[in-house]
């Protein structure tokens, strides 16, 4: 394949999981990942801005996605339930095939400060994301910060439970026993 071929973001993600998996995160370089996805330094810095961002390709969009899922939900929904929707659509939209590398990046995350704190961020953007689509649909400002939030964390932890349980079961699935199970808790 050529260097200019227009897959090169995801050939640099797949060949930085590769080798962030193989030799760790720190011990890896940029010149490293260019390589193995066999193409130049500059080509990935066209790309990221830094190591830490082939790390969080899939998530630039996952904001926008969200909110557009929203934006488009059905009418008659309580708020918590246009939230829920919104996560069940794109956790129905082919995210089970992406479990092995979600398991890797997962864990990649994990075993660096830095990677955590731009992980924080990220969901920081998603839970703002949702925040102004539920004021848009009318609910007040600091009950759409809150309910954001507390989607965010919902996610989050049926992703975490997704990711540690069988593979056969469906991340949608996962994420409504954990609303459930949230909703046990505090009723």
């Amino acid at each position: 394949m050529g260097r200019w071929a227009p897959d090169a973001a995801i050939r640099l993600e797949r060949a930085a999981l590769e080798l962030f998996s193989e030799q760790g995160f720190a011990d890896t370089t940029v010149p490293q990942i260019a390589a193995r996805a066999g193409l130049t330094t500059r080509t990935y810095f066209r790309h990221f801005a830094d190591k830490r961002d082939v790390l969080f390709l899939r998530e630039r969009e996952f904001p926008a996605v969200v909110s557009a899922v929203l934006a488009d939900a059905p009418g008659g929904l309580t708020p918590v339930d246009l939230v829920m929707h919104g996560f069940d659509a794109v956790a129905r939209d082919g995210f089970d095939d992406w479990r092995e590398a979600v398991r890797a990046r997962r864990r990649i995350i994990r075993s660096d400060m830095h990677l955590r704190e731009r992980e924080l961020l990220k969901s920081s953007a998603l839970a703002g994301a949702i925040e102004g689509v539920l004021v848009e649909h009318g609910l007040e400002a600091r009950d759409a910060a809150l309910l954001s939030s507390f989607g965010v964390l919902v996610f989050d932890a049926a992703l975490d439970s997704w990711l540690e349980g069988a593979n056969d079961r469906p991340l949608h699935d996962v994420l409504r026993e954990t609303r459930d199970r949230l909703g046990r808790l505090t009723g």
